[in-house]
């Protein structure tokens, strides 16, 4: 069952033309002039229930605007978007009891007020009773281990302790659909993990659809089976994750920092990418070579530190964009 569907979704945005010079200063103020921008560019997609669905893309690709229609904060200029039969943008009162919102950059909780007094805040703006927020309170408590600080004032709170207490206060009133900007922005691996670890437990326990947008390729490979990716504006790809992670994502970057310069000579098994000084910089496929081989061909007396990334989300985005 889709639980969102959107069809030929767009829009447009007006943006002033600056004029040069004094004559064309004037000429701005009473007969200005504008470039139309299109953020969203007729895009088409649903989401099932019980879903966990990525929505990602470079910095202004059309995420954000995307994400604000469909919560109803901005109007559409064409097309159509159904949330739980709901019209975002007509019903947007009615569509707040169903969703939930977690931006990780942006608050929502009150600094000065415990985790526990924000969560009976939340709960009374979404008319829930005493009872039902107090059971909520101690339900979502147990399930993301917020008893040794849920009466610390969210200002003393760590970045990891806050986000758990975010996706809590977003969770309070049991919406259907939670809305995931960046949830583990600025977290250490240890904290990302346990995150991520409680969006799937909470997607298993309550069946919540997440729609998800993040940069960090942990959290999309470690929570999703399905990816969008959106890029000026337009859907580049809709694919499960286990496609992409075959097409793209076996790519690793391996950074070797040695004593003294190594001299190695590309070969199908990898490219080098850089080699100055005591710098070799080296990406593999996976599919095609193994990480330890390609390493044993450096002496390792010579090594004084090794990195092995993933390539950067932004070169997957471009690469996929560019085919």
């Amino acid at each position: 069952m889709a639980i969102i569907e959107v069809k030929s979704l767009s829009k447009e945005f007006k943006v002033k033309v600056k004029e040069k010079g004094i004559k064309g200063s004037i000429k701005s103020i009473f007969n200005p002039n504008y470039n139309i921008i299109n953020a969203v560019n007729n895009i088409s997609f649903s989401v099932q229930e019980g879903e966990i669905i990525a929505f990602i893309g470079p910095n202004g690709a059309g995420k954000s605007t995307t994400i604000k229609m469909l919560t109803g904060i901005l109007y559409p200029s064409n097309g159509t978007i159904s949330v739980m039969g709901i019209n975002p943008s007509k019903q947007r009162k009615k569509l707040a009891y169903n969703i939930g919102t977690v931006f990780g950059q942006k608050e929502q909780l009150w600094m000065h007020l415990t985790p526990y007094d924000n969560f009976k805040f939340f709960g009374a703006i979404y008319d829930l009773n005493d009872n039902q927020i107090e059971k909520k309170i101690e339900e979502y408590s147990k399930v993301f281990d917020l008893g040794k600080f849920i009466n610390t004032p969210v200002r003393n709170l760590s970045l990891g302790q806050r986000i758990r207490c975010e996706i809590v206060a977003s969770l309070i009133h049991e919406p259907k659909i939670l809305f995931l900007d960046e949830p583990t922005i600025g977290l250490d691996p240890v904290v990302k993990e346990n995150i991520r670890e409680l969006i799937k437990k909470m997607n298993k326990e309550y069946n919540t659809t997440i729609f998800l947008t993040s940069h960090d390729i942990g959290d999309i490979e470690k929570l999703c089976k399905r990816v969008i990716i959106i890029n000026n504006g337009k859907i580049i790809l809709d694919d499960t994750m286990r496609k992409l992670k075959y097409n793209y994502l076996n790519k690793k970057i391996i950074e070797v920092r040695t004593k003294r310069k190594v001299n190695l000579h590309g070969s199908e098994e990898y490219t080098i990418l850089k080699n100055v000084d005591n710098c070799l910089k080296i990406e593999i496929d996976t599919t095609k070579s193994n990480v330890m081989d390609i390493i044993k061909q450096i002496d390792e007396d010579e090594i004084i530190d090794i990195n092995i990334s993933n390539i950067p989300l932004e070169n997957i985005i471009t690469e996929i964009y560019k085919k």
